[in-house]
């Protein structure tokens, strides 16, 4: 029997007697779930790849310490990827609609509607609303920037959002 052929048997039977072992291993290392079966066949390839193995006094300690380089190139990985923050694409969660042409004609033409209201206000009090709505500063902020009272804010932001909803409406 070759040496390669010997190495190849003992990472079968390797994995036969270690698999629980290194689910158990990897879960307590925190790794995500859908990861460990991957880390798992990871530690096997690499195992595989190694010359030589059947030689090996505590091939044991040598699988477990190519688990834990396995788990740590894990972790870099999905640090690196920032992988825990993102979310799963879902059909019904990120999915974007299609619109007809006439959702589009009608959205352009509300558009158009509200930047002519918008037109339509006193410069300060388009400004006041703008500060708030657009760009949501704090009325204090507003107040300050524009030289007035926060009361005034207050009535110019609520002139504009009067005017805008009558002017939409029609």
């Amino acid at each position: 029997m070759t040496a390669e052929l010997a190495d190849q048997e003992l990472v079968s039977a390797l994995s036969a007697q270690f698999r629980p072992a290194l689910s158990r291993y990897f879960h307590r290392r925190r790794l995500p779930e859908r990861d460990v079966e991957d880390a798992i066949q990871e530690v096997f390839v690499r195992l595989s790849k190694r010359q030589g193995l059947a030689g090996m006094t505590n091939v044991s300690g040598y699988l477990f310490e190519t688990a834990a380089s396995v788990a740590i190139d894990h972790r870099r990985r999905a640090n690196a990827r920032s992988s825990e923050t993102h979310e799963q694409y879902e059909e019904q969660l990120h999915a974007v609609a299609d619109h007809s042409t006439d959702a589009i004609v009608e959205g352009k033409q509300s558009l158009e509607l509200l930047r002519a209201g918008l037109l339509e206000l006193p410069e300060r009090t388009r400004n006041a609303f703008l500060l708030v709505r657009l760009e949501q500063m704090r009325y204090a902020e507003v107040a300050t920037r524009l030289g007035i009272s926060v009361s005034a804010v207050e009535k110019h932001v609520l002139k504009a959002v009067t005017h805008l909803i009558e002017r939409l409406s029609r």
